[in-house]
């Protein structure tokens, strides 16, 4: 089974039409999301609609919460709060109750976790292997060995013995048996290291590899609608960089 991984949508229509486009040339047997498909661009409806028009599994990212309004957004820094605040009046109703109903976690092929931040809470980091070795007690050995993903915005490959470290450079990873390991796609729309192609992932669960893809897409008509919308002009100035 080809199992397209993508998470980190943000709105970006543009980039998340880009990788819907190149995943439909992997022909995978199922697409799965996890989470933030709202935040920091200006097409959170558009980019919710198509997610549920493919009927593409989702889970609750952070900025999703905060945006349906079952987190109070305090905590955001000002441009990601400004930008949640506009979204919380720009999503339809029947968007808000779908997003508002997705699950905080998906198990999926058996042995695999989907979580947004970390498998103890949406809102974790992990960017490091000491932040991944302290969630990989959640993976309960053989039943459940592979954890995949999102929030941190960066493609990342972590296995629980260490023998395997992430390098960009790399496209395709061996998933060894015996070993447990959590896994980063990067982000569709706000990539964070500095390559600004939107990312994603493929999981082919008959050779047990993982592979990680990026895809060019207009990033100024984004940037645009950023602008026209009246967000705070750092958010298009990321997506140039990519940080």
């Amino acid at each position: 089974m080809l199992i397209a991984i993508i998470t980190d949508l943000h709105a970006n229509l543009e980039a998340t039409n880009a990788v819907l486009k190149a995943v439909k040339t992997d022909r995978p047997d199922k697409v799965i999301c996890l989470g933030d498909l709202t935040g920091y661009n200006a097409n959170p409806n558009e980019v919710v609609d198509i997610i549920r028009e493919y009927e593409i599994p989702t889970i609750m990212g952070n900025h999703d919460a905060a945006v349906c309004g079952l987190e109070d957004p305090w905590f955001f820094r000002a441009a990601a709060k400004t930008v949640i605040e506009w979204q919380y009046e720009q999503l339809r109703e029947d968007n808000r109750r779908w997003l508002s109903s997705v699950p905080e976690q998906m198990r999926f092929n058996c042995n695999c976790l989907g979580v947004h931040g970390s498998p103890t809470h949406r809102d974790d980091y992990i960017v490091d292997w000491l932040d991944a070795m302290r969630q990989m007690e959640h993976l309960d050995g053989d039943d459940l060995r592979i954890c995949f993903f999102g929030h941190t915005h960066r493609p990342a490959f972590f296995s629980d013995k260490g023998t395997q470290q992430f390098d960009p450079l790399a496209r395709t990873y061996q998933i060894q048996k015996g070993n447990r390991y959590l896994i980063n796609p990067g982000a569709v729309g706000q990539p964070r290291d500095r390559d600004p192609r939107a990312a994603y992932g493929l999981f082919d669960t008959d050779k047990m590899e993982v592979e990680f893809r990026r895809v060019e897409y207009d990033i100024e008509a984004c940037v645009r609608k950023i602008a026209a919308a009246g967000l705070p002009p750092e958010l298009g100035q990321r997506l140039r960089k990519g940080k």
